[in-house]
């Protein structure tokens, strides 16, 4: 039963992990005898970075759900690994297609759900058909999906209408198996919205307790891949900080109170350089692995966010050297117009990049937002509505991502030097996903289109169709382009090997460019400081640790940071 403890609060300088934990112990303890202050050091990693608010959110199929949740607790039947752009098989043990239109996929026997029960095709199969419900977040795969059976207890036979072989991949390794003797006890309502507060998972650790500024998982020791995959997680406990402040992770990183920190820390190039305990990925610049691609999201339900003339004249606006050198000292790279990563540059099409790409030019931006007929009438500085209405753009990011903050800062600036008038605005974490979610807002920042096996997530992202009331994990814009969606859809279902694969990209990158449904502006770094003074072992470019995500993202588990804590060890 997970315990909901109270404790004090985190504060700048709190010596919280010395006040949280015993020195050291003997491996004997039963974890549900311990509380929130008695988790034995040695056998603890305690991390930050990932939630800025209360630990609220046991639900899977929700956004903003609490850290671990998925990784640690719920898992997926394939890992994908970046370094080879390859899926690996997890829950599941293996998975082809057996026809041109079905897919025959094999559970690993023996594994058991927290509270016992066996994780089962039915599982699996209730899984997908929960995609049914138009709102949960992969309910797109029934446009091409047309049945799911349950052959065995081991075996799940999908047939299909089409086979998007890219779109199926992005399934099988990102979406979270639950368990239906569970899930299907609820009702629809409760499913979509509710906490979800004692969840029976398949994954290395369950809720221990949680209170306001932090959440406690404790190791399970009849874990699946222990036995099938000799694998094993060396903490007993992970106990996850809320955030406070990118200031105050900094300083509890300084002084070894925190062993893994995955949120942006000013200065951390310098505090590495200062103190032996502490590294990252990589020794040198950029000194951590790019992730995803932050991204300005204009809500285009809002006149004239509804003008893409408009929005490409906020692209040439933005200095996005500005916030490269000022903002993160040269820590992250300016995104290329596409907005696509590095990862996938052999993509890109530099004829389309040439013809309606973008770069900093305050004229430029100027230029269009009067060819297309927005007038300064009042004099004020800034243009009015075609209609002669004024204009004040709200631009919110996270309190406390003291780098967003800049950042929203400084493109606020040159929005507004260009006479487009923003103001950025800062808010509780949580606002922030609730407004992106419902379309409440007017521009934000957002950075959710990430690394994966295939240029089609990021046009998903951009693109993917229909607009709901709720748009928990693409096209925050909420932009409607029948013809780009169209075309991803296509992209799904095309082999990269095909010639076609390339003609749809750049179809693609003319449309997104065109339109500009979101506006990209850096590459967003897989931030990861980490402090070796009682864990050892990390992630990193030099060294035997596993060449991994060295992160606590939910995102991230199912791309192998999961390795990093099978690998693991104790300071000596």
């Amino acid at each position: 039963m997970i315990r909901r403890r109270t404790i004090f609060t985190l504060a700048a300088g709190t010596a919280f992990a010395a006040a949280a934990c015993t020195d050291e112990s003997t491996g004997d303890e039963d974890p549900a005898d311990l509380s929130m202050d008695e988790f034995p050091r040695n056998q603890t990693l305690y991390s930050t970075g990932t939630a800025w608010g209360p630990p609220a959110d046991w639900n899977t199929i929700t956004p903003g759900e609490v850290t671990g949740l998925n990784g640690l607790g719920y898992e997926t039947l394939f890992l994908f690994d970046p370094n080879t752009t390859e899926l690996t098989p997890w829950l599941a043990e293996s998975g082809e297609w057996t026809e041109e239109l079905v897919y025959t996929l094999k559970l690993r026997p023996g594994i058991k759900w927290s509270d016992g029960e066996a994780l089962t095709a039915e599982d699996v199969k209730y899984t997908a058909e929960l995609g049914q419900i138009e709102a949960v977040p992969y309910a797109n795969i029934w446009d091409w999906l047309a049945s799911v059976e349950a052959v065995d207890d081991v075996t799940v036979v999908f047939t299909f209408t089409e086979a998007r072989h890219q779109e199926w991949n992005n399934f099988l390794w990102a979406e979270q198996i639950v368990p239906e003797h569970v899930f299907s006890a609820l009702s629809e309502e409760e499913l979509l919205t509710g906490a979800n507060e004692n969840p029976v998972v398949s994954g290395p650790y369950t809720v221990h307790s949680f209170d306001q500024d932090r959440l406690a998982w404790a190791r399970r020791d009849d874990w699946w891949a222990t036995e099938a995959l000799g694998l094993e997680v060396a903490p007993k406990f992970i106990v996850d900080i809320v955030n406070t402040s990118n200031e105050v992770t900094l300083n509890l990183m300084a002084q070894g109170e925190l062993d893994i920190s995955n949120n942006f820390l000013p200065g951390i190039q310098d505090l590495i350089a200062s103190n032996p305990d502490l590294s990252t990925y990589y020794p040198e610049a950029p000194y951590m692995l790019s992730a995803n691609t932050a991204m300005l999201i204009p809500n285009t339900t809002v006149e004239p966010l509804n003008d893409p003339e408009f929005r490409r004249a906020m692209a040439f606006a933005i200095d996005t050297g500005k916030i490269v050198d000022s903002v993160y000292s040269g820590l992250v790279a300016a995104a290329n117009p596409t907005g696509l990563l590095p990862i996938w540059d052999k993509y890109l099409d530099q004829t389309v990049i040439s013809e309606v790409g973008f770069s900093f030019d305050t004229g430029e931006a100027a230029s269009i937002l009067a060819a297309a007929g927005y007038q300064d009438a009042d004099g004020d500085g800034f243009v009015e509505t075609l209609n002669g209405d004024p204009i004040e753009f709200k631009l919110n990011v996270p309190t406390g991502w003291t780098d967003w903050e800049e950042a929203a800062r400084s493109m606020a600036g040159d929005l507004r030097n260009a006479g487009i008038n923003v103001v950025e605005e800062f808010m509780d974490a949580g606002a922030v996903d609730d407004a992106r979610t419902t379309g409440d807002f007017q521009l934000m920042l957002n950075n959710w289109s990430g690394t994966s096996h295939t240029p089609w997530t990021h046009y998903r992202y951009l693109f993917q169709l229909p607009v709901l009331d709720s748009q928990s994990t693409a096209n925050f814009s909420r932009w409607t382009n029948e013809a780009a969606w169209a075309l991803t859809e296509e992209l799904a279902a095309t082999a990269a090997e095909d010639p076609r694969y390339q003609e749809i990209l750049s179809e693609l990158q003319r449309h997104a460019l065109v339109d500009m449904p979101a506006i990209p502006v850096w590459y967003n770094g897989a931030w990861s400081q980490v402090n070796n003074s009682v864990w050892t072992n990390w992630p990193s470019e030099e060294g035997e640790g596993p060449k991994v995500f060295p992160s606590m993202w939910n995102s991230l588990w199912n791309m192998g940071a999961i390795y990093m804590l099978t690998e693991l060890k104790l300071a000596e």
